[in-house]
């Protein structure tokens, strides 16, 4: 999981969780009924800010908004790209 970038500032890399294929009671859920996932692997994560350390690092797996981060393609393997604030928690 070596990935040549280095977030700026705040930023985390995180590498998504894939989404569940089927639930619980064994139904398959189809690619359109999908749901974005919400947590993730970190695979870089820059310095923080002047006055504010990073408290994630890299391996930690995390959980962050719906809607947080921008998706990125490195190396053909789909990232999010988002500032620490918008990580809700460490698992």
């Amino acid at each position: 999981m070596s990935v040549k970038f280095k977030p700026l500032a705040d930023r985390v890399l995180i590498e998504p969780a894939p989404a569940e294929e089927k639930t619980a009671s064994g139904i398959i859920i189809p690619d359109t009924a999908k749901e974005k996932p919400l947590e993730g692997t970190v695979v870089a994560a820059g310095p923080g800010k002047k006055d504010e350390p990073m408290s994630v690092k890299t391996g930690d797996k995390v959980i962050y908004g719906q809607y947080s981060g921008t998706e990125i393609k490195l190396d053909g393997t789909k990232y999010l790209i988002m500032r620490e604030s918008d990580v809700y928690g460490i698992l």
